[in-house]
């Protein structure tokens, strides 16, 4: 049986990165990244073994690993623990055509050692987590055959 492999590249000047996805079995796909691999399956409402989380679970994921990242890294430079931290994310899947997610809902959780005053200023950085920008200023998407 042959397989297609696909490759999702983003090749800019100075700044390349590359993530490398094929088949490994019915609608189970691994994606290699820096060397860290990452498998994804569907529902098997869908045709999947459920075997591991969707593609559109680790878009959701990511942004809420990112907005943890940013709330994180806040929380340590000025001088507060992270115990406690945590984020959690829901979506909504649109009803109409094309598929998208619609609707994304983050919490974050604030260590309860965060004064009151600093709550303000930890929501302005989660909301410049990287993933966050790329949804807001929605980058050029190309796809190409190869």
């Amino acid at each position: 049986m042959e397989h297609q492999a696909a490759a999702a590249v983003l090749d800019a000047p100075g700044n390349a990165e590359r993530v490398d996805v094929t088949p490994v079995a019915g609608e189970s796909y691994e994606a290699v990244v820096r060397g860290h691999r990452i498998v994804v399956d569907q529902p098997a409402d869908s045709g999947g073994l459920d075997s591991a989380p969707t593609p559109v679970e680790l878009f959701v994921t990511s942004l809420a690993t990112c907005v943890a990242y940013y709330a994180g890294r806040y929380l340590t430079r000025h001088g507060y623990s992270r115990d406690g931290l945590a984020v959690s994310a829901g979506f909504t899947m649109a009803g109409d055509r094309p598929a998208r997610v619609s609707d994304i809902r983050l919490t974050v959780r604030v260590p309860p050692g965060l004064p009151a005053e600093r709550r303000p200023a930890l929501h302005a950085m989660v909301r410049h987590c990287t993933v966050h920008n790329t949804l807001v200023s929605a980058p050029s998407v190309t796809i190409e055959l190869d």
